[in-house]
Parts: C-alpha cells; sequence; structure tokens
C-alpha cells in the first residue's frame, strides 16, 4: 500500500481508505469471540471504495492472497469484489496444468458470489516455456472459461533476490556495518555456509563472485576476521572504493549460547565498512529461514521496483484489461466468464 501511494504519487488518497480493514495478530480472535463486527468491516470497505471512486478515474482493488482468504472474518476476497461490484483479474504463478487447475478454485468462489472473472494473468512463467504457456494457456481458458489470457510475465529472478535490507526485516535485527549497502541484493545460488578453514575461506572469497553472501557461525572468529581483512585490501587495492567488494557476511549464532567476542565486536564497530549482520539463529535455521522467504517491493529500493515496473508492463495487455473491467460490458458476458 505505501509503495503504491508513494511510487505513483497517489496523494490524493488517504491510507485509510486504501486499505480500510487490516488484519493484525489477534483480529481473527477478536472476530469469533464477536468484538468486531461484520457489518462494520463492510461498511468501512464500501465507504473507502466510495471515497476513491469519487477521486480517481481508475480505482484498482488488490486482493490478498486467494480468493477465499479472509473468509474467516467474513470478508474474503471474492465476496468483497462481489459487494463493491468489482470485475475480478486473476493472477496464478506459472505452469500449465498447476496454474489452471488453481485459477480454477478461485473461479468456482468468483462464481459462487457472481463476480465476473475479467481475465487471467499468469506470473513467474520458466523464460523458456513462455511461448508455450502463453500459447497453451490462452487457448485453455477461452475453450473452458471463455476469457482471456490478459498477461503472461516471464520470470526474473533479480525481483525473487534478497536485499540485506530483506534480511533485517526477516531477522529483525540490522547491519552491524556496512548499512549504506542495505539495498544490495544476492541470488539465491550465491549464498555459502562457510564451514572450511580460514585459508579456503580466503580462496574462495577471491574466486567465488564478488557478490556473495557469506554466513558463518559466531564462534568462527578467524573467518570473520578474515573476512574483515580481504575487505581492506581489497579496499587498498581499488584506491579506497568499497564497491569492488561487494560480498556481505551473516553471523550466526542462538543469543542464549553464543556472543560475538568483544575484541571482534571492537573490530566491526571499528571498520564499518563491509556489509556484516549478526543473527541469533543457527546456521542452519538461518540459511532455511532465507529460502523460505519471499522479499516483498519496497519504496525504498528504488532499483528493484523500477525493474519491476519496466519488466512486467510489456507482457501486460492493458488495452484489454481495461475493456475487459468496464462496467458496462453486457450482462450475458458474465455467464461465460465464470461469475
Amino acid at each position: 500500500m505505501v509503495l503504491i501511494r508513494e511510487h505513483f504519487g497517489l496523494d490524493h488518497l488517504d491510507y485509510e481508505y486504501m486499505s480500510p480493514v487490516i488484519v493484525p495478530k489477534g483480529y481473527t480472535k477478536d472476530y469469533v469471540d464477536g468484538k468486531i463486527s461484520l457489518n462494520k468491516q463492510i461498511e468501512d470497505v464500501v465507504e473507502a471504495m466510495e471515497h476513491a471512486t469519487s477521486l480517481s478515474d481508475v480505482v484498482l482493488c488488490e486482493g490478498t492472497g486467494h480468493c477465499a482468504v479472509g473468509s474467516i472474518v467474513g470478508i474474503n476476497n471474492a465476496k468483497i469484489a462481489s459487494i463493491i461490484g468489482a470485475d475480478m483479474v486473476l493472477v496464478a504463478n506459472g505452469g500449465l496444468g498447476s496454474a489452471f487447475d488453481e485459477l480454477e478454485i478461485n473461479r468456482v468462489l468468483c462464481q459462487h458470489y457472481n463476480v465476473r472473472v475479467a481475465g487471467v494473468i499468469v506470473n513467474k512463467v520458466i523464460p523458456a516455456k513462455w511461448e508455450q504457456t502463453k500459447h497453451y494457456l490462452s487457448a485453455a481458458l477461452q475453450q473452458s472459461w471463455g476469457v482471456p489470457l490478459l498477461g503472461c510475465i516471464p520470470d526474473r529472478t533479480f525481483l525473487g533476490c534478497p536485499a540485506l535490507r530483506d534480511l533485517e526485516t526477516l531477522f529483525k535485527t540490522k547491519l552491524m556495518t556496512g548499512s549504506k549497502h542495505r539495498f544490495r541484493h544476492y541470488n539465491m545460488a550465491d549464498i555459502v555456509v562457510v564451514t572450511t578453514s580460514m585459508i579456503r575461506f580466503l580462496e574462495n572469497l577471491r574466486r567465488k563472485p564478488s557478490r556473495t553472501l557469506y554466513i558463518c557461525h559466531v564462534t568462527r572468529d578467524d573467518l570473520i576476521v578474515g573476512f574483515l581483512g580481504e575487505y581492506q585490501r581489497r579496499l587498498t587495492e581499488a584506491n579506497d572504493n568499497d564497491n569492488s567488494f561487494e560480498a556481505a557476511l551473516i553471523i550466526c549464532g542462538r543469543k542464549e549460547k553464543y556472543e560475538l567476542s568483544q575484541e571482534v565486536n571492537d573490530m566491526l564497530q571499528a571498520m564499518q565498512g563491509a556489509p556484516v549482520m549478526v543473527v541469533g539463529l543457527s546456521t542452519s535455521d538461518a540459511m532455511t529461514a532465507i529460502h523460505k522467504f519471499t522479499p516483498k517491493l519496497n519504496i525504498h529500493d528504488t532499483n528493484r521496483v523500477v525493474t519491476a515496473v519496466d519488466h512486467y508492463e510489456p507482457y501486460i495487455d492493458f488495452d484489454n484489461l481495461m475493456r475487459r473491467t468496464q462496467t458496462t460490458l453486457p450482462a450475458s458476458d458474465s455467464s461465460d466468464g465464470g461469475a
């Protein structure tokens, strides 16, 4: 919500009208206990929609997750679309059979609430299968539902690569040093857990791609010192240009059992150069968390936001999208559109 408002300069809308119902921790229990009114939630949504519509030429409503999300508090995405009279554009991740199966479940819920499905966008398609996916999914949607494929987006690996700022959010911590590099991204394939000797580690540092994310245990003072030393060496060779060394280090260890030594801590504080983060988890738990993590677009990560816009725009048929979501379309179109 913040990203959309700030990036597109939607200053005419207050945040309260962009997200009229927020579900924080404990909200679901309060709803089931009768502390939150279903009618009040619906009234807030309708008021927000009316307000946004009165001030805007086009209103785009983003559902959270699949169509059934929100059912436990009485306001799932399909139901809300029905209440505000919105057409639905279904989005699924790439594939053919699995994507269509997922879409069908959502279509049935839209049909239940009499919501017209205007079309489908399929995301993160394997680039080598883009032509095949676009051809066959378009045909399947027309044959089964009578709706168009409005967009077929090939995967762009960079958009799923976490920045150090994302890892700060994931681990609820801050970079100990190198904070100016927090929007540097790292490919998941270039994350290395270091368990070797310092000599082998230094060899790896000089052989691997410069932008590699290393993970080591907090007890490995030798690796931490070696990492800092290599940064200083590169800095000297590059005439004080620390962009020549793009590696980062995550130091792991459960807080109740291990601590960063005072000597190493003092060294890190004094150097303030290469990105180093201390995480209170085991190396295996940290690695697992990173692999399961899906980074979100952040308004401050301008490089990724601009890349996302430039990547998606050519693959979406906006003219057809606008035509298909006009309220003036004949009612008969809803019967073959799955609503």
